[in-house]
């Protein structure tokens, strides 16, 4: 019988890893951390406080809540960085799976073939460094696109979710429009807000607002004056209580200004039937099928056009394309896979 892998992944250093976190990133690394723990490999996680894994977590003893600085941030990568060279020299691992923006200053200089995927905009990280037994790799095909050549660059691997879960989730549709995610000005949250308006929709707005400067004053500026009684800020929602939420929205609001890699809260709404109407901001332009599964649109003023029709989107046509595209249990096959190979054992046949 093959040997079992051991697989180390280190987390972006200063956000929580688990089926409740907020970042796209940290859900990807928490559904592939349960994937390697119920096949039986071993898996250990490196992560700031907070996290919640199913197999071993090694924590950086980071508070992530507390107000970030450039001198927080260094703190944190050097402990991030610090943890991980502890766990390559004492639990000797196959594979090195970083995930984070900052990987570049959390990378352990001593360390097994290792896998890099890219999150989030290509433009957003600095050069991608050529380093012996260092590999890369993207979440769509649309991020590839955008993506410098590199012969270190491997195909990518598309973001999944858990499709049943979600898809078992029924709830009477209330009249209610959804947004969800990271409170910040590149995710739109104020757009949302002004749509809702134009239409006379109710919004409810789920998400953290991270302790960085930039999103404090964004949700304060042009966030906050926005709320009213039909317009409301519930704070971050759990994995539970999101899919409560997206199975009885009447739609998900995804009004992204940055160029999305994906996005897996768009995912989670189609896999519970429920429409999405977006900015075609990278990778989102793929995941709605415009007329079919939501609407993209461009403005406040068509996403309040795309909110009044909404209802006129098949739920069952949501759910078929999140079953056909967009399955985790697919993308944990293939990291597993790309394991493998890394570490010089057979891959799994098709």
């Amino acid at each position: 019988m093959t040997r079992p892998l051991t697989v180390l992944s280190v987390a972006y250093a200063l956000a929580p890893v688990g089926p409740d976190a907020v970042g796209g990133a940290e859900q990807v690394l928490a559904a592939l951390d349960r994937a390697l723990t119920d096949a039986g490999h071993r898996s250990l996680v490196v992560a700031c406080r907070g996290s919640a894994l199913a197999g071993t977590w090694v924590d950086t003893g980071i508070d992530p809540h507390r107000a970030v600085d450039q001198q927080a941030r260094r703190r944190a990568e050097d402990a991030a960085r610090a943890a991980a060279e502890r766990c390559v020299r004492l639990a000797r691992p196959d594979v090195l799976h970083m995930h984070g923006l900052d990987f570049a200053r959390t990378l352990p200089v001593e360390r097994p073939p290792t896998l890099v995927t890219l999150h989030l905009p290509p433009a957003w990280y600095p050069a991608l460094p050529e380093l012996p037994q260092l590999w890369f790799n993207c979440v769509s095909d649309s991020q590839a696109a955008a993506c410098p050549a590199s012969g270190a660059m491997l195909p990518p691997v598309p973001n999944g979710v858990d499709v049943g879960y979600f898809a078992a989730a029924r709830h009477a549709r209330r009249r209610f429009a959804l947004m969800l995610g990271r409170v910040c000005p590149e995710k739109g949250q104020h757009l949302a807000l002004q749509a809702a308006h134009l239409a006379g929709v109710t919004l409810l707005l789920g998400g953290a607002v991270f302790p960085y400067p930039e999103h404090r004053d964004y949700f304060d500026r042009q966030v906050a004056p926005l709320l009213d009684r039909h317009r409301r800020f519930l704070g971050p929602v759990g994995l539970a209580r999101k899919r409560r939420l997206l199975s009885a929205a009447s739609c998900l609001l995804a009004p992204s200004l940055a160029q999305e890699t994906s996005s897996l809260v768009a995912m989670e709404a189609l896999a519970c039937g429920t429409p999405v109407i977006a900015y075609p901001a990278g990778a989102l332009a793929g995941i709605v099928e415009d007329g079919r599964t939501g609407f993209l649109v461009d403005s406040p003023e068509a996403m309040a056009g795309a909110m009044r029709r909404a209802g006129g989107i098949d739920p069952g046509a949501c759910r078929a394309a999140a079953r056909a595209r967009f399955s985790s249990a697919a993308m944990a096959e293939s990291y597993l896979d790309r394991y493998r190979r890394l570490a010089g054992r057979p891959a799994r046949a098709a």
